[in-house]
This record gives structure tokens, sequence and C-alpha cells, in this order.
């Protein structure tokens, strides 16, 4: 089998995945072109959602990029790309308040966070070796497949496939309080939420997208140990 049916999840993984990146940015474009009846910048509608929910020790600031908003938990800082923190639109509104979604989950210890903030170290050993300890255990360093070493290298990629579904509940509940903010304080419209709703679903997707390809890659990993092992 080799790394065959690998390329081939990679592979048709890769094209979903495309499809739901350009369409996640065709719908930021879209209602990035739709401004707020209030008016208010994603600096603004991100500050006002901090200082609404008790934060005040969370800075908000402009990162360069596109769609490259985040929220940064060791400096404290929402990191807003300058489309969303310049921006007066529904899709800056959504991903301004999404990133504080970030913040406040931080600011309440929500217990998803902090599991994925505590496993990151082991997600960076993991991601930079697993791929090099699998292939050593299929024999495509060495030339002899070593079913041990594979294990080694499967347990290493599971610490990244627990990493991408723990991320799902942790984007979701920070899509969540931002529309639930966003609604409770009619900062938009009812039009202009649900649309700002169906930005921030697409956004999720991709997420959903990153966790499916790694646990079907993991899996597929798992049937190779397996079949080496009933050789042996």
């Amino acid at each position: 089998m080799g790394l065959i049916g690998y390329y081939i999840i990679a592979g048709v993984m890769f094209i979903i995945g495309m499809i739901v990146s350009n369409r996640l940015k065709s719908k930021f474009t879209e209602y990035s072109k739709l401004g707020l009846a209030n008016g208010l910048s994603g600096k603004e509608i991100a500050e006002k959602m901090l200082r609404d929910n008790g934060i005040y020790d969370v800075q908000v600031i402009s990162t360069p990029g596109f769609l490259s908003d985040h929220y940064n938990p060791q400096n404290k800082t929402v990191n807003l790309s300058p489309d969303v923190y310049e921006g007066r639109s529904i899709s800056a509104a959504a991903v301004a308040a999404h990133e504080c979604g970030h913040a406040v989950q931080h600011a309440t210890a929500y217990s998803m966070l902090k599991f994925r903030s505590a496993i990151v170290p082991l997600v960076n050993i993991s991601s930079q070796l697993s791929q090099w300890v699998i292939l050593a255990g299929l024999g495509l360093l060495a030339g002899r497949e070593n079913p041990t070493i594979l294990l080694v290298g499967i347990i290493l990629f599971s610490i990244t496939t627990i990493f991408t579904i723990i991320t799902l509940p942790v984007e979701y509940d920070a899509s969540n309080r931002a529309l639930k903010w966003l609604e409770s304080t009619h900062t938009t419209t009812h039009a202009e939420h649900d649309k700002a709703a169906d930005a921030l679903k697409w956004a999720a997707r991709t997420y959903v997208v990153a966790a499916i390809s790694s646990i079907a890659t993991l899996l597929y990993y798992i049937l190779l140990f397996m079949n080496s092992r009933d050789r042996d």
C-alpha cells in the first residue's frame, strides 16, 4: 500500500479544503462590501465587546495579511487584519467579534481553550517529527519496515489530530459568543446578523475539513501499522 492511500486522502481533502476556503473568501469579500448600519469599525466593535465583558487588559491591534485575524493569549492582544481593523462592514464585525470571543474564553478560563493551549508545545514537536518517524517506520528511509517505529510515528501524529478535534469546539464557541453579543447589544441588525452568522459558519467549516483530513490520515496510518504487524 505504501503512501499511495495517503496521497489519495491528501488529494481529496486538499480539493475539499480549497473549495471551502474559496467559498469562505468569497463570503467575506461579499460581506465586506456591505456596511454596518451603526458605522462602527472592526476595532471599535472589538473594543466594545471586550468592555462589555469586563475585559480591560486586552489590546486590539492591526496585523498584516488577509484573514490573518487571531487572538494571542500570550500577550493578550486581539490581532485584526487591516480590512477588519479599519473596516465598517458585516465581515469586519463578524471577525472582530469572533476573535474577541477567544479573549472572553481566555478571561473565563474556558476548559477547551485551556486544554488546547496546554498541548501546543506537544503539537509543535509532533508536527515536526511525526511524518519523518512514520516514513522511517514504513521503510521509506532505511529500506525496511519497522512496526514499532511506525507506531511511535502514529502516536506523534495522533497528538496533532487531537489538536484539530479540540479546535472545533473552541472555534464554534467563540463564534457563538460573538453572534450572541452582536445580537443582544444590537450591534448588528437582524439582516446583518444573519450574514455575520453565515460568514462565521464558513470559517468554522475550514476547521472541520482540517479535522476530518487529520482523522482520515490517522486511520490510514493505523491500517498500515496493522498490515505491517500482520506481515511480521
